[in-house]
């Protein structure tokens, strides 16, 4: 993970994007009001927490963004490869893709174990916000995050990406569907056998995708904390019901 301070809401910031213009964070099950297995930094409506303490937490995390609550734009995430280009006031809908060039938002992923990712293009002032679970890789759905900011001005080869905190390969065992998914979209590589099953590299996939976009490796930065076991940040894998962590990210104002 690139350089970290951590904010009054026990998230960290990704320092190694301030230099690109934008203000990106990831949370922590802290700093927020839930309770029980929600606790205490849920960001997720859907998932049976208190809808007051769920409100409550946007609030601050759209405080930490430097926002108005209005202005975090969280999508209704379905799993798929659909894109919503969002200013101000829109309504992204069912998506897993947000794109936007307006700084008077931040955008926002809810995870709790797949890859959560953040793209700039510096030179364009184009940001995105992708969410890729093992249908996410299977639907190329980080790739459609890059088209969908090459549409917008941005070139791939000046695009930075941050995967953020997932559940690790090891940890990820799934069936011969999500083996076959894989390998349908020429990820083969990133998920093994073991025994009579398969342990899958959502991360690994992603960067494989990033790369055949036109992405540079050395622009590429993957976060090397996880979500395995639950303790800081949400993972379904660990336990269910359980809340929503964000990465969370915003535009600097261009002079």
């Amino acid at each position: 993970m690139p350089d970290t301070h951590r904010t009054p809401l026990g998230a960290d910031v990704l320092e190694a994007f301030a230099p690109l213009g934008v203000r990106a964070l990831v949370t922590t099950r802290t700093g927020g009001v839930s309770t029980g297995p929600y606790e205490s930094l849920n960001l997720g409506g859907h998932v049976g927490d208190d809808p007051a303490a769920v409100a409550e937490n946007r609030s601050r995390l759209a405080a930490a963004m430097g926002v108005d609550l209005d202005a975090l734009v969280i999508a209704n995430q379905v799993h798929g490869a659909d894109v919503a280009v969002v200013r101000r006031g829109d309504d992204p809908g069912d998506v897993d893709v947000l794109v936007t060039t307006d700084p008077s938002i931040a955008l926002c992923v809810l995870v709790a174990d797949c890859v959560p990712s953040v793209v700039v293009d510096p030179a364009s002032g184009v940001l995105a916000v992708v969410h890729a679970g093992w249908r996410g890789v299977a639907g190329r759905t980080i790739a459609a995050g890059i088209d969908a900011a090459v549409s917008r001005g941005a070139t791939p080869a000046t695009c930075r990406v941050y995967l953020g905190p997932r559940i690790s390969q090891a940890s990820y065992e799934v069936g011969d569907e999500v083996a076959a998914a894989f390998r349908a979209v020429g990820c083969g590589d990133d998920v093994v056998a073991d025994g009579d099953r398969h342990r899958a590299d959502l991360a690994g996939a992603c960067i494989r995708q990033l790369l055949a976009c036109g992405v540079l490796a050395e622009h590429v930065t993957v976060s090397h904390a996880v979500t395995d076991g639950g303790d800081r940040y949400f993972s379904d894998r660990a336990q269910r019901p359980c809340g929503r962590f964000a990465v969370a990210a915003r535009l600097a104002p261009r002079s």
